[in-house]
């Protein structure tokens, strides 16, 4: 098998950039990476995710919403994170089932086992290896998100963003929280820090932490 690594963090934390850096690394250092993202990833997956991140659909209600994550990641799974990583690739995913408990969970207060037992049937037995957690601070980052909307083209994808401070403060605790109950599995990142310096730090943590079987064709 491969290694699997996801990404988490508030809106506008800084880590899809971060993401996309170290994939660019690994590729260069002749690793086999897959780079992918939830809710996408995959044809099916994408257009769930044009529903759930469609300003028009801020009505839909928590459940919905929720089964629409799952549905999606499902999908996602069995089509590109599984074949990915039984062929022995990294897989690198920005947001996977802890973006559901801190957003679906702590966010909007749906009972943490319904939520759990939703993500075991979706990720069917994988699992990340490793997460890194941009931790920032939810003001900070919703002002990047939206500087980031306005200058993209293309359908907005700002139904999150619209949500009060409230509702962003709390998903940031159930990302400190999910990262406190696991810190083998976690690396916690200050998102106020430099993009470079982030990098850094996140690059030489991850090359020490993939496997030796991997890391041997760097």
């Amino acid at each position: 098998m491969g290694y699997f690594i996801t990404f988490e963090g508030v809106e506008g934390c800084g880590k899809t950039t971060q993401i996309k850096l170290l994939s660019e690394l690994l590729t260069t250092r002749g690793i086999s990476t897959v780079l992918t993202r939830e809710p996408g990833g995959c044809p099916i997956a994408d257009k769930i995710r044009a529903i759930l991140l469609d300003a028009e659909n801020r009505s839909m209600s928590p459940l919905a919403e929720l089964m629409l994550y799952a549905a999606a990641r499902a999908q996602h799974v069995t089509e590109v994170i599984y074949p990915a990583l039984e062929s022995g690739k990294i897989v690198l995913c920005d947001r996977f089932c802890d973006a559901t408990v801190a957003y679906q969970s702590f966010g909007r207060g749906i009972d943490r086992s319904v939520i759990d037992n939703l993500n075991t049937q979706a990720c069917q037995g994988v699992s990340p290896d490793l997460t890194v957690l941009v931790d920032c601070d939810p003001s900070v980052g919703l002002e990047r998100a939206r500087r980031r909307i306005e200058a993209t083209r293309g359908p907005r994808e700002e139904r999150f963003e619209l949500e009060a401070l409230a509702f962003h403060h709390r998903v940031r605790d159930g990302y400190r929280q999910l990262a406190a109950d696991q810190p083998d599995r976690f690396l916690v990142i200050d998102g106020s820090d430099s993009i470079k310096n982030i990098y850094a730090t996140i690059s030489k943590q991850v090359l020490t932490r993939i496997p030796e079987a991997l890391r041997a064709i760097c």
